[in-house]
């Protein structure tokens, strides 16, 4: 009997999509495979992300991917991941090995207009918690909201409005 062995892929993750003063930074925890091939940020048509940007902050979310990003820049909107570089075969956040972060902290750091760090999801809370547990200056707070995953599916579309509202105090100042 011969025992194959799959070998988990070596993956790096997409920069961050930011603009010159952002407000709030959303982290993932890590891009799906269907982000890293586009180069998206949320590319899986199933991820209700955009859904709820469309919702809470008025992007259609059928817009090109270039225009969506330009939109939320001028709303003060950051897309970044928790995770720089890990090892996974597939998708999911539990098939994620070896994670190197991202430096979030010297992104905040840089970035003094940043009120408020959204973690997107309990895995990239918990990461986010793990590689930083200080990482944050006074007058910025984060808050972890339910993913917007299709992995997520306890939570409708409604329910994810209502936790994700958070965001709108922070881009709302701007």
């Amino acid at each position: 009997m011969i025992l194959m062995i799959r070998r988990a892929k070596a993956c790096r993750g997409i920069p961050p999509a930011a603009g010159n003063h952002p407000a709030v930074l959303i982290l993932g925890s890590f891009p799906s495979v269907q982000s890293l091939a586009a180069g998206e940020y949320y590319a899986n048509p199933r991820n209700r992300f955009w859904a709820v940007m469309e919702e809470l902050l008025g992007i259609d979310r059928t817009l090109p991917y270039r225009e969506r990003l330009s939109c939320l820049e001028h709303r003060g909107v950051v897309l970044w991941d928790v995770i720089a570089t890990c090892q996974r075969e597939g998708s999911g956040d539990g098939a994620i090995r070896d994670p190197v972060p991202n430096d979030i902290p010297g992104f905040v750091h840089a970035h003094r207009t940043l009120r408020l760090v959204v973690l997107n999801g309990s895995t990239a809370g918990r990461l986010f918690r793990s590689a930083w547990p200080d990482a944050l200056p006074a007058g910025v707070r984060y808050a972890v909201l339910p993913s917007t995953s299709p992995a997520n599916a306890r939570y409708r579309l409604p329910d994810l409005l209502d936790r994700w509202r958070v965001i709108l105090a922070a881009v709302e100042r701007e």
